[in-house]
């Protein structure tokens, strides 16, 4: 059953390397299209276990997930289940792989911004606030999955993926911070590197994120506006490095406006809608 499991994975792998190296005019349709009818009908079922399953914690937690609780659910056997993922660990990390992967793409949109490097870091920090509004249950994935006990039972294959994808993401805000430097707007500390403001970002706008996906007591803290009150702190913190426009110098709230307008009108227009 084991080697089963390695070779559908390597399915997922297939799908996943061809998303991440697909060229701009290369739609999902079109990677769907390269693969076999078997492999397409094993993503489908996937895709749907991994649905019952993401619903199941949404309602009753990680605890709440069973091997035998999405079989009885879904209508295939147990073996089927298993064929796909070996444990319950193991569909936390392809959750959470699935979901950091959009914010892969995200990133990579907005960094087609134009602009000047300030300006493609505010790009990116509307794409990073609408991943956490589309995909708030992602934090909770995370934190799960970087649980020693949850980690260490998950395949190598799937920590590799999730890893690359936040790779992938410091990798491209790092170069963004890189651009500014090349530009003459931008200087650090010594011995302070890009991928140090990276982080700094991330884990600001990280534990932010999470907060507002999981605690719905901040309006009676007096916390009206959680993604409102990110955007004001990392510009402020980006001004701090003296990083050129500063906040006072250029409308950044209309720079999010037109990078909403020409990156992601139809993702926000769906989160208006409700």
């Amino acid at each position: 059953m084991y080697r089963c499991f390695v070779g559908h994975l390597a399915v997922f792998d297939k799908i996943l390397f061809q998303t991440l190296t697909k060229n701009d005019d290369m739609s999902i349709i079109d990677i769907m299209s390269n693969l076999t009818r078997k492999e397409r009908e094993f993503l489908q079922r996937e895709a749907r276990i991994l649905q019952i399953a993401h619903e199941f914690v949404m309602r009753e937690g990680y605890h709440g997930l069973s091997m035998d609780r999405i079989a009885d659910s879904i209508e295939y056997s147990k073996g089927t289940i298993y064929n796909h993922f070996r444990n319950k660990e193991e569909i936390i990390a392809a959750l959470a792989v699935q979901t950091i992967f959009h914010r892969v793409d995200l990133f990579r949109r907005a960094v087609q911004f134009s602009g000047c490097a300030r300006e493609r870091m505010q790009a990116i920090g509307v794409a990073a606030e609408l991943f956490a509004k589309l995909y708030p249950h992602h934090s909770l994935y995370q934190q799960v999955l970087r649980m020693p006990s949850i980690w260490e039972k998950t395949s190598a294959q799937r920590q590799a993926q999730f890893e690359s994808a936040e790779s992938q993401c410091v990798n491209t805000v790092a170069n963004v911070v890189r651009d500014g430097i090349a530009e003459g707007n931008l200087s650090l500390p010594e011995g302070f590197n890009p991928e140090d403001l990276v982080f700094g970002l991330w884990s600001l706008t990280s534990a932010a994120f999470t907060l507002a996906a999981s605690n719905s007591n901040l309006g009676r803290l007096g916390i009206a506006s959680p993604f409102g009150s990110v955007r004001v702190l990392t510009s402020r913190m980006i001004d701090g490095f003296n990083w050129r426009p500063l906040s006072s110098e250029l409308d950044f709230d209309q720079v999010a406006e037109r990078a909403i307008r020409e990156l992601f009108l139809e993702e926000f227009t769906k989160l208006e809608a409700g």
